[in-house]
């Protein structure tokens, strides 16, 4: 698994080079979800694939900017899911963004999820792995090399950042209700619109909740299974928080039907999960 994080660490300095200098416009395309590409989405893809191109240990990619599965290796063992750059349309404003990695030893299903990562570039080039069974790793990138900053990452119990996703026009009374809630407690708002940076805000700040629910518009939530929800839901798990669905079930039991599924989700601590649960009344 060592030399897949190495390629991401590889992939992870290229596309930082590629947000600070190359153009940040639209193409005259979308991706196989419909959302308009950038051509930072479609560097960033191509990144990652040469990058995974001659990798003896990866079998498949799937990425988000693509409509199936990219067969690389027959004798491989991992498919890789990936969104080579998740949250892009913030580069132009200068904001934060990143990359998520799943990797799936069989069928493309939360149980087959044996590692995820994910990469932020923001001031600062940062990457967190998690391993099946082990407690997520923290890096920072300097001159060019990942130095180890924190050995294990935990959540607290119970957090102080809330992350509300989807358009609150069409958010369901319920839910508009939790958040509410949350911010009569206390919580500070913290929402970039960015996926990665959000989520790593929580994880390195003790804990909270980042939801992005089903809306009234999307009932079915916006966040993708394979390369969003499911790689986060293994890193939450691991550093002692939960990753729920709208059901109350775990996001590491979603079995996508197809590539580009989505699923309402909530990532946080476990005090704030109970909460959403209680909301939910599930």
């Amino acid at each position: 698994m060592q030399s897949i994080f190495d390629t991401i660490k590889h992939c992870a300095l290229e596309i930082d080079r590629a947000i600070k200098s190359e153009d940040l416009g639209y193409c005259d395309s979308a991706n196989a979800s419909g959302d308009d590409q950038l051509k930072l989405d479609i560097k960033s893809d191509a990144i990652i694939e040469k990058a995974f191109s001659g990798h003896p240990l990866v079998k498949s990619l799937v990425s988000e900017e693509k409509e199936g599965e990219l067969v690389m290796n027959e004798t491989g063992k991992y498919t890789i899911c990936y969104d080579p750059l998740d949250g892009s349309s913030l580069v132009d404003v200068n904001l934060s963004v990143g990359s998520i990695f799943g990797i799936y030893d069989g069928e493309l299903k939360g149980e087959n999820l044996v590692a995820s990562a994910y990469v932020v570039y923001g001031p600062r080039i940062e990457l967190v792995t998690v391993v099946k069974g082990e407690a997520p790793k923290h890096y920072r990138a300097q001159n060019d090399t990942f130095l180890t900053v924190y050995e294990t990452l935990q959540l607290n119990k119970k957090g102080k950042l809330n992350a509300p996703g989807g358009t609150q026009q069409h958010w369901y009374d319920y839910h508009k209700s939790f958040i509410d809630k949350l911010f009569a407690e206390g919580y500070r708002l913290r929402y970039s619109g960015g996926m990665v940076p959000d989520l790593h805000q929580i994880l390195l700040k003790g804990g909270g909740i980042f939801s992005y629910p089903g809306t009234s518009d999307k009932p079915e939530g916006k966040l993708r299974q394979l390369f969003e929800v499911l790689p986060f839901a293994l890193v939450y798990e691991a550093a002692g928080g939960e990753a729920v669905d709208h059901k109350g079930h775990r996001l590491l039991e979603l079995a996508p039907l197809h590539v580009h599924d989505t699923t309402p989700c909530f990532f946080g601590s476990r005090y704030e999960i109970a909460k959403l649960k209680e909301a939910y009344g599930v």
